[in-house]
């Protein structure tokens, strides 16, 4: 029975990893008692809501074999830490960094980031934001959020909180009119003490805002920062497409997994008349997704709403978490954690030193 059980679960394809969920390893537990089962799934990536959809799904798709006359099946989520580049390992307090890049400012990079972060927190994990772009940070004004951080020790910096997310930025630091005029080498000297010297506090996810190109500081972050996966955020324009591939391109000479394309301000809906227009062009994510085998985990329209939450500090996921546009942003969250999920684990994971002496 067990293994009948097995193959009518494998036909249940969950959506946010495009794999079953035999394959995907997520039935962790089956118990069977005459023609009543029990089955225990546990998904490697933050689902709240949709846990409940889940069970119903696999509960039917068992029902539906005349030899079982009850199933019951309990979902929860727990997330791990994933494969890193080579000679790397993971933060201590951060199981993942995830980097949402574009190659291009201006395609709402920033804003997606946030809310991506915010979904992710939405659908049950622990969160952070770190805003890696130095000469114009906006993570603070996004998230409502100001003054110089707290320190314990005067070396370690305490992350701001906010909606749920723990936040830090070189924003924070600095007035919000400072320039900062510095070159390649101090900019990521800067990041890597943002990362390194801020006090995470046991993130599933670090979502790290990518400064927009491709250039030497980008390369250096990617060398140097442990990441598990990247987003690619663009705009259907044929412009912005250009530079986004290239952010692609470069994620895989690193050897980070691009976990998907966001595609943003894909259309526009008049809100006097309803009329429908592509703006910037349409199905440019698509073809992207298509032309370099990544999935399009979604697509966001150019709104009013989303501009004028992150102004003013209260991003659309944290405003708005009932609207349409929130469950869009957390769709997305779910699919690209979905996808982390399905990379290898890291096996470097430090673990205390246990040092045995004769006395």
């Amino acid at each position: 029975m067990e293994a009948r059980v097995r193959s009518l679960l494998a036909t249940v394809i969950d959506p946010h990893t495009g794999a079953d969920l035999v394959a995907s390893g997520a039935v962790r537990g089956i118990g069977v008692d005459g023609d009543r089962v029990a089955v225990e799934v546990v998904l490697g990536y933050p689902a709240a809501s949709w846990h409940a959809t889940l069970a119903e799904l696999c509960e039917l798709a068992l029902t539906a074999d005349p030899a079982i006359a009850s199933a019951a099946v309990s979902v929860t989520s727990r997330v791990v830490p994933h494969r890193v580049q080579k000679d790397l390992a993971p933060l201590p307090a951060v199981r993942n960094i995830i980097a949402v890049a574009s190659g291009k400012g201006g395609v709402g990079k920033s804003t997606t980031a946030v809310n991506l972060a915010l979904g992710l927190a939405a659908e049950g994990a622990r969160v952070g934001v770190l805003d890696a772009d130095i000469h114009g940070p906006s993570v603070p004004r996004m998230l409502g959020i100001g003054g110089k951080p707290d320190t314990d020790d005067g070396q370690h910096i305490v992350p701001k909180d906010a909606h749920g997310l723990q936040a830090m930025s070189i924003g924070l630091l600095i007035e919000e009119d400072t320039p900062m005029i510095w070159r390649g080498p101090m900019v990521t000297q800067a990041l890597q003490q943002l990362l390194t010297q801020t006090l995470w506090r046991d993130l599933d996810y670090l979502v790290i805002d990518m400064p927009p190109g491709t250039g030497d500081i980008h390369l250096s972050l990617c060398q140097k920062v442990p990441v598990s996966g990247a987003l690619i955020v663009t705009t259907p324009q044929d412009i912005a497409l250009l530079d986004a591939k290239k952010a692609l391109k470069m994620f895989e000479k690193v050897e980070v997994p691009v976990l998907g394309i966001v595609e943003n301000m894909a259309i526009h809906v008049c809100s006097n008349c309803g009329h429908a227009e592509h703006v910037f062009g349409s199905g440019g994510g698509e073809r992207m997704a298509a032309q370099y085998a990544v999935p399009l985990l979604g697509s966001l329209p150019l709104d009013i709403r989303i501009r004028e939450r992150a102004d003013g500090g209260a991003p659309t996921v944290a405003s708005e978490p009932d609207s349409l546009l929130s469950a869009t942003y957390r769709a997305i969250a779910r699919k690209t954690a979905g996808r982390l999920a399905m990379q290898a684990r890291n096996k470097k994971v430090a673990f205390p030193n246990i040092v045995v002496q004769n006395t």
